[in-house]
């Protein structure tokens, strides 16, 4: 679960990590008071959606006056940002953060998230501070810092010192010292709250010597919302896709892609061997949709009306191995979608496993158009045929 970026740095200063000051808007009459009430000119107007390369998409603009911050905020709500993260549709922009400017001597990256290979949580610190650290990995790896912690020892000052003083130049220490605070203090938030990430970019030096986070980026752990309850509650639906958001009604594992090819699958091991043999067929998977073994009928029935409601699918793929999951449960509840909302896109189907024959009486005794595959590999020929791939 991702949160908005004024929601991270409320949890930042309460953390004792400094932010800018800032207000969050959703109209352009509160922009011209929060204008008003913060230090200065400038200010900056900053879309608030759960996409990175917000400035690149015209969702952040720094401004000089109180007339500025409302004619940029105007500017960017309600309209639809465009980043790379995003894809070319785009995000609806609801409410945007308005921040008193920094008079920025230095920018640096900080972040911390989970080392696959080590198994540990890791910082990441560079002085390329403001650009994509995906691009500063690629172009000069360098200038990426890392430093791997402990689950016993846990986060340690010499750590902090590991990557500051790698540093050219290595800064003051006024500024080494806030810069040591602020590492220490994104482990802490990482651990207390259950992150998969936790990112500032940039994180900033003053004229002065402060260290500011300009902006904050945090991803939950979905496994731990259980345990976050509060966290769980500033989660925002309208930044989700409407089709994910309905199925997460039903406890099913969807995400929607860019593809034209629905699938349903039981399993998330299959559901991923099912889009490569798709892919490896010339065609596009338009979603990840894993069932689980204990999906019910009605389960089945609305993980097929979601496949359906997307206009980009031409062909649907069910690919179920019945073991937990009946294959006669599947049948049953594809026909109820179906009676719901008409198929009118090919459908090819392969069933094995559990009551695979009683499933695929059901399905031939129906009125649905449907294409057998008798494997996997066949399947995906027909979906590639059926799209023109």
């Amino acid at each position: 679960m991702k949160l908005h970026e004024y929601q991270a740095k409320e949890i930042f200063r309460k953390a004792g990590i400094p932010t800018p000051e800032g207000q969050i808007v959703s109209s352009a009459d509160q922009a011209g008071k929060s204008a008003q009430a913060l230090n200065g000119p400038p200010w900056v107007v900053k879309a608030q959606v759960h996409a990175g390369g917000r400035g690149k998409g015209g969702g952040g603009k720094g401004v000089q006056s109180a007339d500025d911050v409302i004619a940029a905020t105007e500017s960017i709500l309600g309209n639809r940002l465009i980043t790379k993260q995003t894809g070319s549709a785009g995000v609806q922009v609801h409410q945007v953060l308005i921040e008193e400017g920094v008079d920025i001597d230095r920018e640096f990256y900080l972040g911390m998230v989970v080392d696959r290979t080590t198994r540990t949580p890791t910082m990441i610190f560079s002085q390329a501070g403001g650009m994509e650290i995906e691009e500063v990995a690629a172009q000069t790896p360098e200038l990426i810092l890392k430093e791997h912690v402990s689950p016993i020892t846990e986060w340690l000052p010499f750590q902090a010192g590991n990557l500051i003083f790698n540093l050219d130049p290595v800064p003051e220490p006024q500024v080494r010292k806030g810069l040591m605070a602020v590492m220490a203090a994104v482990y802490r938030v990482f651990l207390a709250n259950d992150c998969s990430l936790v990112e500032i970019n940039p994180l900033v030096t003053t004229k002065d010597g402060r260290v500011l986070a300009v902006d904050a980026k945090m991803t939950i752990d979905d496994n731990a919302l259980f345990r976050q309850k509060a966290l769980a509650e500033l989660d925002d639906p309208r930044e989700k896709d409407p089709l994910e958001l309905q199925a997460e009604k039903y406890d099913l594992n969807y995400i929607r892609l860019d593809g034209n090819v629905g699938a349903m699958v039981n399993g998330a091991g299959l559901a991923m061997a099912t889009m490569d043999v798709i892919k490896s067929a010339g065609a596009e998977p338009a979603n990840f949709l894993d069932v689980g073994g204990g999906a019910n009928e009605e389960m089945i029935s609305q993980g097929f009306e979601i496949i359906l409601q997307d206009k980009r699918v031409k062909a649907i793929l069910i690919n179920i191995f019945g073991g937990i999951l009946r294959c006669d449960v599947l049948a049953r509840g594809v026909l109820a979608a179906a009676e719901k909302k008409a198929v009118k896109v090919p459908l090819i189907v392969r069933l094995e496993g559990t009551n695979v024959e009683e499933g695929r009486k059901i399905l031939r005794n129906s009125n649905l158009e449907f294409l057998v595959a008798k494997d996997l590999a066949e399947a995906a020929e027909l979906v590639a045929k059926q799209v023109g791939g």
